[in-house]
């Protein structure tokens, strides 16, 4: 009976378990087996040249700025995300008045696709007739400002696009994990004299920890996957200000048909989100309690 279980169980997970291994297990095995060789050109064969890709790549100041861009922007749109994604749902768990309106006013960036979020940021962004120049300058006096066309501001204005549409898709997880918090917890902390900063931080925070583990791992894997809003407003630009990692892997692929760069681009981006998220489970985790 049990063996029957057992084999009723592994058909049910088979379906899965191809495609699984179909469209991600194998696809990575292949991109780590092209790194090793270099791109094959017209009747050129690819030639096996071991490491010598990355050993190039270490010399790749594009890399490298992609690489830092990165950085800056996983730093700011992970953290601000999170909290402001806290804040709203701490809000609209709250009772008050036309809280659903809120709700789905908070909610709606995320149904948008990103390409249409940056089609409506390129409207905001326009220099002198944009809607941020027209509010600065009537708030503030501001003259006309290329927000994207800058260096020093177009990797900002990326994050900000990023965080607004982030924001909405964390707040629904942690307005649930807000309701599934039994009351008679806040309850208890009240009656013995707790004010509400030390209920926040002592309680509620506490009890959220799984639900912000979970809202981490996808804000890191979202700091490194969503380039759309990059590929539409800048590509890149200015003086590759905005390239981000999987752009500049998107550029070498898909653009420069080099292969052989795109992969290693890959396998390294791959080593730094399993470094992150080992970092996350062997060291976040022990501080999350499920009970």
């Amino acid at each position: 009976m049990r063996s029957r279980a057992t084999v009723h169980a592994w058909l049910l997970l088979t379906p899965a378990l191809v495609l699984l291994a179909a469209f991600t297990h194998w696809p990575a095995v292949a991109t780590i087996w092209h790194s090793l060789f270099t791109t094959p050109r017209g009747n050129r064969p690819a030639r096996f040249i071991g490491l010598e890709n990355y050993a190039d790549l270490l010399d790749d100041p594009i890399f490298w700025q992609s690489l830092w861009n990165n950085a800056i922007y996983a730093a700011a749109t992970i953290p601000l995300s999170i909290v402001i994604a806290l804040a709203m749902a701490l809000w609209v768990n709250a009772r008050i008045p036309g809280r659903t309106a809120l709700r789905m006013a908070y909610f709606t960036p995320t149904v948008l696709p990103m390409i249409a979020v940056a089609n409506l940021w390129l409207f905001f962004y326009t220099p002198d007739y944009g809607l941020l120049d027209q509010v600065l300058r009537g708030l503030f006096g501001f003259g006309a400002t290329n927000w994207i066309g800058t260096p020093e501001t177009a990797l900002g204005a990326m994050i900000v696009v990023a965080v607004w549409k982030e924001a909405g898709f964390f707040m629904i997880f942690y307005l649930a994990a807000l309701q599934a918090i039994p009351p008679s917890l806040h309850e208890a902390a009240i009656v013995e004299g707790a004010s509400r900063a030390r209920i926040f931080w002592r309680v509620t925070l506490p009890l959220l920890g799984p639900t912000t583990l979970f809202i981490l791992v996808n804000a890191v894997i979202n700091a490194f996957r969503l380039i759309d809003h990059v590929v539409v407003m800048t590509r890149g630009g200015p003086d590759n200000a905005t390239s981000l990692l999987l752009f500049y892997i998107y550029q070498a692929g898909f653009r420069f048909w080099d292969t052989a760069l795109a992969s290693t681009l890959t396998v390294v981006l791959l080593l730094i989100l399993a470094a992150l998220a080992a970092i996350q489970f062997l060291v976040l985790e022990k501080r999350v309690h499920y009970r």
